[in-house]
């Protein structure tokens, strides 16, 4: 896929074939997204992912009429407040990107390995609410497959239920 990064650049996952890459799809405006956001998980997540090599592309696949719509100056402000570690933050207004993935949830998680196969898609963790307080006892899924496939080894978990607040597609397409 190609998507447009927050800052107007075209980002193509082609461009990080060999590394594995996260994708991560986020609504600053979900209270599942504020909790690892506020705990500082999320960012946590991906400063370990990326300190190790990996590409981690945050996705927005609101549209852009409904309330929770981030402008991408906007959604750039929001997640540089956050003190994320994203390699890019790309906008999927129109949910070509999200769409093609099946994400369901902010936060949805994916992770591609540097052949191009996806090892992993489901939830951030193994404790389904917006409770920041969960956070410490709860099994980190990405970083446990993350550090699986980077290590050669077959993920042990490489899928699970994703939680949170339905992406914010457009009608186009459905």
């Amino acid at each position: 896929f190609s998507a447009t990064d927050t800052s107007g650049r075209t980002v193509n996952l082609a461009d990080f074939k060999g590394k594995h890459v996260v994708l991560e799809w986020v609504n600053p405006g979900c209270p599942y997204v504020r909790k690892h956001y506020g705990a500082q998980n999320m960012q946590a997540t991906q400063k370990a992912a990326t300190t190790k090599g990996a590409v981690w592309l945050t996705v927005n696949s609101t549209t852009p009429d409904h309330g929770d719509y981030l402008a991408p100056a906007k959604l750039a402000s929001w997640m540089k407040e956050q003190g994320a570690a994203a390699t890019a933050t790309l906008m999927d207004e129109d949910g070509k990107v999200g769409r093609a993935y099946g994400a369901r949830t902010t936060p949805h998680m994916y992770i591609v390995d540097p052949q191009g196969t996806l090892v992993y898609a489901g939830a951030i963790d193994s404790k389904p609410n917006a409770n920041p307080a969960d956070i410490p006892g709860a099994t980190n899924h990405v970083k446990v497959a993350l550090a699986e496939s980077m290590a050669g080894k077959p993920v042990s978990t490489p899928a699970t239920r994703a939680y949170g607040c339905t992406v914010k597609y457009g009608n186009a397409g459905e």
